[in-house]
């Protein structure tokens, strides 16, 4: 029998939580990069790039769900493909950060130009990382019960969840950078900031690689 009060079954919803949570709080790509932007450019051009890795995240949700994601998976070809892509366009990204070093002052606000370019960067940045896909096919479906709604229902209304916990850990990570970040860049040059960003980036480039690796 079939339960309609509720899509997923309420006692797999705090170890579902607890499982997200805990993955979200590890290090990785994202947070690292969130990090170094609300660090160089304070709290609002973070929460754009914030917005970008979200819309990332959930597209590779919602392909999850309908099963788009296990071509990706299915041929090594394909995955090795997006994630290199990945790690070229975080290198891509530090040598912009490394030409520009001190051309933005640490106290200059973002404009709408500025914003725009962090959220796609989120965006893309998130959609090249397939490690979002390998999550969501391996952790999904062991949340799955056959007595509640069908299995598209169910991962969208646990992937919802996770998106959800992963916007409230990215903001909590933008706004503890923001907030070391009117500090430190106070204290730094221009160059010498942007540079640091630009070497930072790098290393999460690398980071993407490591952990991405089949």
């Amino acid at each position: 029998m079939v339960h309609a009060a509720f899509p997923v079954d309420p006692a797999v919803l705090l170890p579902f939580l607890v499982a997200v949570s805990l993955i979200e709080l590890t290090p990785g790509p994202n947070m690292g990069w969130l990090a170094l932007v609300a660090l160089g450019r304070g709290r609002i051009a973070g929460m754009a790039a914030v917005a970008g890795v979200t819309l990332g995240l959930t597209a590779w949700m919602v392909a999850a769900a309908f099963g788009l994601t296990t071509v990706l998976l299915t041929f090594p070809g394909l995955y090795q493909a997006v994630r290199w892509a990945g790690v070229a366009f975080l290198l891509w990204l530090a040598w912009e950060a490394w030409a520009g070093a001190g051309k933005v002052a640490p106290d200059a606000e973002p404009d709408r130009r500025t914003l725009g370019g962090l959220f796609l960067r989120g965006l893309t940045g998130n959609l090249l990382n397939p490690k979002a896909a390998v999550f969501y096919v391996a952790l999904l479906p062991t949340f799955i019960r056959p007595d509640r709604a069908s299995p598209l229902v169910q991962a969208l209304t646990l992937g919802g969840l996770h998106v959800a916990v992963s916007v409230a850990v990215h903001t909590l990570i933008v706004l503890g950078a923001a907030s070391a970040g009117a500090v430190v860049m106070r204290r730094m040059q221009g160059v010498v900031a942007g540079r640091a960003m630009a070497a930072g980036i790098a290393a999460v480039a690398v980071w993407m690689a490591w952990t991405t690796r089949a």
